[in-house]
Parts: C-alpha cells; sequence; structure tokens
C-alpha cells in the first residue's frame, strides 16, 4: 500500500457533511440519511479515509434519496489513514484495521438494523471498503453487494461469493487491474444460481467513484454513472 494509487487525492474530511446524522448503530458510529420508516438499507463501507468523506456522504445522501436507509459505519473507529503525519506507519494502520475484523463490525451493525426493522440489506465498499463487502457476500447477512475498484482481493474470496454481486472496476488500476477484475467475473459467472457482473469503466483510475474533482465534469460524469450503476443493482436486488 505504500505506493499504490489507494493514497492518491485524500479527502478532505467534514464531520460536519451531508443530510443524515451521526448515531450509534451496533456499538459504532455510523453517517445514516434516508428514510427511517424505510425496510431496505445499504450499507457503505469507505475506503481507508473513512466515513467523514464528503463524497462517500453525499453519495449516501443520493441512496438515501432512492429510498434506502443509507449507513456508512465508522469502521476504522475515527482513525483514517493520515498521508500527512510523518509519524504515521501504515502498516502497522494495516494491521489494526484489518478487513476481517471489519466484516465482523458489519455484521454487528446488520443485525443492529435487522433489530430495529430491516428486512433486507446491500453492501457496496470502495477499496478497503471493497475487501470487507467481498467477505460480507460470502455471509447470509446481505442480499446484494456492489464492489468498486477494490483492494487486494483473491480468487477465492470470489468464489465463495454467494448473494448477486457486481463488481466496478477501473481501466487504469495497479491494485485491482481489469484483467483480473474480468477473470472474477467469469468467476462469479460459472455461479447460475444468483447474477452477477464485472463492468470496466475507460480511463479512469483507482478511487474514481469518491476521490474525483467536483471541477472536472469528465470525472463527475465517470462517478456518477458508476453510482447509477450502484444504485440499480440494489433497486433490482433489495427489495
Amino acid at each position: 500500500m505504500s505506493s499504490s494509487q489507494c493514497l492518491e487525492n485524500p479527502p478532505i474530511l467534514n464531520p460536519n457533511y451531508g443530510l443524515g446524522t451521526v448515531q450509534e448503530l451496533g456499538g459504532l458510529k455510523a453517517y445514516i440519511t434516508g428514510p427511517p420508516d424505510s425496510k431496505l438499507a445499504i450499507l457503505l463501507a469507505c475506503d481507508a479515509f473513512g466515513f467523514e468523506a464528503p463524497n462517500l456522504r453525499k453519495l449516501a445522501d443520493k441512496v438515501a434519496a432512492a429510498g434506502f436507509l443509507a449507513v456508512v459505519p465508522d469502521f476504522l473507529y475515527g482513525d483514517p489513514f493520515q498521508l500527512d503525519s510523518p509519524q504515521f506507519n501504515r502498516e502497522a494502520w494495516l494491521k489494526i484495521h484489518d478487513t476481517a475484523k471489519g466484516c465482523e463490525d458489519a455484521k454487528v451493525v446488520i443485525a443492529a438494523l435487522k433489530n430495529r426493522g430491516i428486512s433486507a440489506v446491500g453492501a457496496a465498499g470502495f477499496c478497503w471498503g471493497g475487501m470487507v463487502v467481498v467477505k460480507l457476500a460470502s455471509c447470509d447477512d446481505i442480499h446484494a453487494a456492489v464492489i468498486l475498484h477494490p483492494g487486494w482481493i483473491t480468487a477465492d474470496e470470489i468464489k465463495a461469493v454467494k448473494v448477486p454481486t457486481a463488481i466496478l472496476g477501473a481501466e487504469i488500476d495497479q491494485i485491482s487491474p481489469p484483467e483480473q477484475m474480468k477473470e472474477f467475473g467469469e468467476i462469479l459467472a460459472e455461479k447460475s444460481e444468483f447474477e452477477s457482473y464485472v463492468k470496466i469503466f475507460p480511463g479512469v483510475v483507482h478511487g474514481w467513484t469518491l476521490r474525483y474533482n467536483d471541477e472536472d465534469d469528465s470525472a463527475v460524469k465517470f462517478a456518477e454513472e458508476a453510482h447509477l450503476d450502484m444504485l440499480n443493482w440494489f433497486t433490482k436486488h433489495v427489495k
């Protein structure tokens, strides 16, 4: 991770951004937005920069506008990746914020949602969060998954998936190269019991769905296309 695209274009975090509120859910802080009486929820698993990234919360508000309760847990426990600190130890951070722990935390949050009356849950993950969501997709906790420019995931993890899953990848990506994403698509296609697909977005780089420049019309267009693909997938499979 030391020199990867994962760390490019870090967001300026804003704990007050968004139309929703920060609440405690399943023992974690979570940004929650959307109709409180909805029976359908979408969990958004953040990238390494955490749940206070404005573009992530903006996307959660977009999910909420489609009728879902959108939930962005603080899986990093107030400790997002810090590029601007010379004392920051990347390897130690990765050990502390293990994605298997993130998956277990997600299951607790989902259980709390179901205790509130939620009947169906979808999950989307971005980079670090994509590694969380691919693990969730092998369980019975969610109804559908979308994995966007994931971090390091394996063919064995894809083979374990058992819910409708879409993978949105970038053409220019050192972490999750398009050749590997297409291979994952072939593995998923062999599972005839549920729907899946892989889409590679041309000309974009790792992180394009969250860490785009609002003033770059082309970047916004590609991000919004991915957001719509994600929403369409959840509208179809989380009901």
